[in-house]
Formats: structure tokens, sequence, C-alpha cells
């Protein structure tokens, strides 16, 4: 098969979807790889890198996303529609239920779109997902930190404070990969720490395996409203498979925190888990909302690109030799997990919750 490599071309995303040692297995197995010149610059995998272990550099997109299957980082942005075709397979982060006017696109083109974030482990977890999860919910409190400093617009506090003065309380909603990793370095820097999720046998295993200032809260209206008033940093980190995040925190709740706090949604590439949250970017992270900072940057990990590419390609490529040697259908009849990362094929929607976002028709796919 051949496999098209190109430049993410998002703002201030520096990841690239394959590292050189990916490339080579591709090629051992008997694979072309069409790498689109300087992708994986921005996580310091130089061309020659590439090409000294068999991938091939194209000067263009337009010859990346001429191969039989693509994959990349991030779902495409409108200039990249017209490369959408019906005989290609697009193997990405697709988070369609945030964007209809990719979806439109994706079933216009007639495109098979399998998406990270929604193909399946045998016990139901997200093996695509998982890597980025953990990047983006470290970094939500680096970010946070960042952003509480005073000169950064923050009520110029420490996350962890110092004798005799109080840390700050840091409230994450949602105990799955993103919370447990937003609450692993959270209580390593002393803060205080408060977890609610609807599980509460996830509850009782986070405090089992995390240790320190930590709180855990069932969640409901009540307790998130209590919780986001006393909070200097709220994280979120929602997520319902494949489907639009719920807005769980307010316009309400925002406004009754103090001057300066801050809010990291990490959900916010599914639409966001708090009703004040817009999409933002690297280039410009930052807003303020009834007095409290909002950060909404929907590619968290591309800040970190050696961390991330490294972690998205030790998840991704098995399934991608899958996909190269058996090809689409094949690798999805083989693979009921990676079937349910189909989102789009032949013009229709094939997954449940994209069609509900956007009141479209569903047609599930049968292998």
């Amino acid at each position: 098969m051949i496999v098209g490599v190109p430049k993410e071309i998002k703002n201030n995303e520096y990841r690239v979807a394959v590292t050189p040692a990916g490339v080579r297995q591709l090629v051992e197995q008997g694979h072309k790889v069409l790498i689109e010149t300087s992708a994986g610059d921005g996580s310091r995998f130089l061309d020659e890198n590439y090409e000294r272990i068999g991938g091939t550099i194209v000067p263009t997109a337009a010859d990346a996303w001429g191969a039989e299957m693509v994959i990349k980082v991030k779902e495409p942005i409108p200039v990249e529609y017209p490369y959408l075709r019906s005989d290609l397979v697009l193997f990405t982060y697709l988070h369609l239920a945030a964007e209809e006017s990719l979806t439109r696109a994706m079933i216009d083109s007639g495109v098979t779109g399998i998406a990270y974030e929604t193909v399946e482990a045998p016990d139901g977890s997200l093996p695509l997902l998982t890597p980025m999860s953990e990047v983006a919910g470290r970094m939500a409190i680096q970010v946070g930190a960042h952003f509480l400093e005073r000169p950064h617009l923050g009520r110029g506090m420490l996350l962890g404070g110092v004798a005799g003065v109080p840390g700050a309380n840091v409230v994450i909603i949602g105990g799955g990969v993103v919370g447990t990793n937003a609450a692993h370095i959270a209580l390593g820097m002393d803060a205080n720490v408060t977890i609610l999720d609807t599980n509460l046998d996830r509850l009782r295993f986070l405090e089992h395996v995390l240790h320190g200032r930590l709180t855990t809260v069932a969640s409901n209206s009540y307790n998130i409203a209590e919780a986001v008033h006393s909070a200097d940093l709220v994280v979120g980190g929602v997520l319902i498979k494949g489907a639009r995040a719920p807005r769980l925190v307010t316009r309400e709740m925002i406004a009754t925190m103090n001057l300066g706090s801050v809010v990291v949604d990490v959900a916010v590439d599914q639409g966001g888990c708090v009703e004040t949250i817009h999409v933002t970017t690297h280039s410009d992270p930052v807003y303020i909302v009834d007095g409290v900072v909002h950060y909404g940057v929907a590619n968290m990990p591309g800040a970190v690109p050696r961390t991330s590419t490294l972690a998205l390609s030790n998840a991704t490529l098995p399934y991608v030799l899958r996909l190269a040697r058996l090809g689409a259908e094949a690798a999805m009849a083989q693979d009921p997990g990676l079937q349910k990362g189909l989102n789009t094929y032949e013009g229709q929607c094939t997954y449940e919750a994209v069609a509900e976002a956007f009141d479209l028709d569903y047609s599930a796919y049968e292998a």
C-alpha cells in the first residue's frame, strides 16, 4: 500500500503522524511511505531521518494526500477538504461531533474516515486516545499553574503554596485518563485536589492509587457548583466516546469564581464541558469571561511534539501496519475495535453519536 504523511498545518501543530522507526517497519513490510517535506521538523525528525530508512520525501501536500491511505495527527481543516476522496482511507483524530463542516465534507467526499479517538480495545478502553489524554492531562496543570501567575492574568498564586500559605484549590471534572493524569501532577505540586466523577468505583480506585491532598466527590450539578465556586483552577476532563462533551460547568458557576481563577477545558476538542469555553490556539491561548481566565487550546499536546509524536506513534503503528497490510475493510473485519473507529464510509455517517450531533442519517457499517 502507498501511505501518505502530510505535514500538519493547524495553528502551532508540530506533531507528525509517524516516526522514522514506524516508517522503517512499513517499508520493511513492502509498503511505500510518502512524507511531505519537513513534516517531521517540528518533532525534530528531519527529512534525512526518514529517507535514510526508506521513506520517500515528496514536495507538496497534494503528493502526500495522493496516497491510498493518509495518516495524520489532527483533523483536516478547510484548505485540506479538497484532498478528501472516495478511494482514500483517512486515519487520524477527527472529533467530528464538534465540527459539522468537516463531518459534511467527509460525507460528501465519500472518504473512509477512521478516527483514532473512537477505536476501542477489547475492554472498551480507547487505546489511541489514551496517550494524548495522558499528555493533555499533565499539561493542563502546567498550563494552569502558568496562567495563575499574575503576569499571565491569574490570581498570582503558587500552585503548591509554601509553609504557612495554603496551595491552590484544583478541581478536576472527570476521573478518566485526563483527570487521573492531571491529579497526579497537581498532587505532586502539593495542590489541594478535588476530583468529581459519576462512577463511584472509579473514585474508590483513585483514592487508592493517588496520594496527597485529594478529595473525591460524586459528580452532580450541586457538587460541581460548590467545587467550582471554591476553585482556583478548574480542569475539564469529561469524555463521552465520539460524542459532544456535556456542558457540566455553567456560565453561572463561572461567575462565582474568584477573579483571576483559571479554567483549562481539555474536552474543548469535543465541544467542551464548560459553557463559556471556545477553541483557542497556542498563539492566542486565553481569554477572560467574568474575570476568569479561560484556556481552550484544542491541540494541547502539539506544544510538546517530541513527546507526543513518540507516544502517539507507539499506539497507532500496530493499527497502521494492519490497515496497510489488509486494507480497511479486511482490517476492520479482523478487529471489531478498529471498526468502531469508522466514522464515515461511502458517503454515510457510520458513527451514531456523530449522526445524532448534527441530525444526520446514521448508517451502521457491516463488515
